[in-house]
């Protein structure tokens, strides 16, 4: 039987073209779907979806569950008659080139306050009706996060941590109180979740309807900040005022000499075995219903994961310390069926995790900038590629490829890969694309950036420095038809284009 292949793009929303600051899932979006589909991908990537926290990256969410409202497209709640073309003024004269967090989150809390007063005076009963839908069917996440992020606003967005005692212990009848004193604030907030879907779903729609899959991504683990550790704290090694014990990271490797401290809570897995893992079903579950493919950031966290004490500044002192990650994915596979999950298994990769991988039938990743300058059986090599496996050239926390080559590689590395190619190279981002497409892997796929031939200056992620990370955004010019012919053409040369 011949085996499906498929390219993909990686482009996070916030990335898209558009007049309002940032990207948006509106008209822009299914432009930009249109010309992926038409361009011969069959996957488009993205990165968590989630709300935003400190620092403005999805791997940081209030949430692992809610949508991220900055996305929600102004241009359709105009044409609904909640906001006027007048409202836009500050956000049209935001960059276009990249996204201003600063400028933009209060005028888009600002417009999109606005726009729920005018519903909530306006709403039909058919359109109140799709809206009380929405509150059920999403209410075993939605009630805490709309009260999270409500009480986080009353206390000037600080830490739940740092809250007042009886709201950072959940009293019954502290959140009571909040809930009758701050109805209104509360039902914004999931009546932005209620647009953000919708926005979504019509997407995901439309790109069924093009032969288009969505690639999400579930980092292994959420926000400190978040909803979720606030309302289940005993799902996290915390101590008895909330605050970590220990923390999650990466030992020293490519991308820091000191390694990585997320500053993530840690699970308390003995209180997730009891359980039956319920929350991680009901979080994958809902994770499934937003996308078609879900790849699972720090795959590798599942067998274990770096522990590092909550008060040393880096990650160089930690430990490994076991993860029951074979009867997680086995009490998920039995409530929700067959996983279509990819595994981030890059890092320290030991035969536990590749097995535990193989396991589960999940494909996991091979990345062409990682390839060069070593032995001959390393396995992101093209010759050394599997089937079940997802090559990049690479990701959102690499440099671009045309960066790569001329920022962090030495000669050797070049001539590594000219020699592996037996040709000079001009153009790097174009030869690591042929050899993604060419690759026996079941999906390639590429960065906006690589595509286009973008330089280390239109990076979306740089490990470890905290400012100035996922602003990039494409430009309209970059979609063009040149491009997305040329794509089609070397898409389908290689076997890829699913007709």
């Amino acid at each position: 039987m011949q085996q499906e292949r498929k390219a993909g793009l990686l482009l996070h929303p916030t990335s898209l073209p558009g007049p309002n600051g940032i990207g948006e899932l509106g008209w822009h979006a299914h432009r930009t779907l249109e010309w992926i589909a038409g361009a011969g991908f069959r996957v488009w990537q993205v990165l968590p979806l989630g709300p935003t926290g400190y620092g403005d990256s999805p791997y940081a969410c209030f949430s692992a569950f809610a949508g991220n409202p900055y996305l929600i497209d102004m241009g359709e709640l105009a044409d609904r008659g909640l906001l006027s073309e007048e409202d836009f003024y500050t956000l049209r004269n935001l960059p276009h080139d990249h996204v201003d967090f600063g400028g933009l989150i209060p005028e888009k809390k600002r417009l999109l306050k606005k726009a729920y007063k005018t519903w909530d005076d306006r709403a039909t009963k058919l359109e109140r009706a799709e809206f009380f839908e929405f509150q059920g069917h999403h209410a075993p996440w939605l009630n805490d996060y709309s009260l999270f992020m409500t009480i986080k606003d009353t206390q000037d967005g600080r830490v739940w941590n740092q809250w007042p005692a009886k709201l950072r212990d959940r009293d019954p009848e502290a959140l009571k109180a909040v809930r009758a004193d701050q109805q209104d604030t509360i039902q914004q907030i999931e009546w932005e979740q209620f647009i953000f879907f919708h926005q979504w779903n019509a997407l995901r729609a439309h790109a069924k309807e093009l032969g288009v899959q969505f690639m999400g991504d579930a980092p292994i683990f959420v926000a400190y900040d978040s909803a979720d550790v606030w309302s289940n704290p005993d799902l996290f090694k915390l101590d008895a005022k909330g605050n970590p014990i220990v923390i999650a990271g990466v030992p020293p490797d490519y991308f820091s000499a000191t390694g990585q401290r997320w500053g993530n809570p840690i699970y308390n897995w003995a209180k997730h075995l009891e359980t039956g893992f319920l929350w991680w079903t009901e979080r994958i579950k809902y994770a499934l219903e937003t996308v078609d493919l879900l790849r699972i950031d720090h795959f590798r966290g599942f067998v274990a994961c770096w522990e590092i004490p909550a008060e040393h500044e880096t990650a160089e002192l930690g430990e490994w310390v076991p993860a029951p990650g074979k009867e997680l994915f086995s009490a998920v596979r039995d409530k929700l069926g067959k996983l279509p999950l990819i595994a981030e298994d890059l890092g320290v990769i030991t035969k536990e995790v590749t097995a535990l991988r193989k396991h589960f039938d999940m494909p996991g990743m091979c990345i062409l900038q990682f390839a060069w300058g070593g032995t001959r059986d390393n396995v992101f090599l093209p010759h050394n590629h599997e089937y079940d496996r997802v090559v990049y050239t690479g990701t959102h926390d690499n440099n671009t490829t045309l960066g790569w080559w001329r920022q962090e590689i030495n000669d050797e590395i070049r001539g590594d890969l000219s020699a592996y190619q037996q040709h000079g190279v001009d153009r790097p981002h174009e030869d690591l694309w042929r050899m993604a497409l060419q690759s026996v892997a079941q999906y390639a796929i590429a960065p906006m950036q690589d595509l286009v031939g973008l330089d280390q200056f239109h990076r979306m992620n740089t490990p470890g420095n905290p400012h100035g990370n996922w602003s990039w955004r494409v430009g309209d010019e970059h979609l063009n038809d040149g491009l997305k012919n040329w794509q089609r053409e070397i898409i389908w040369r290689f076997g890829r284009l699913g007709d």
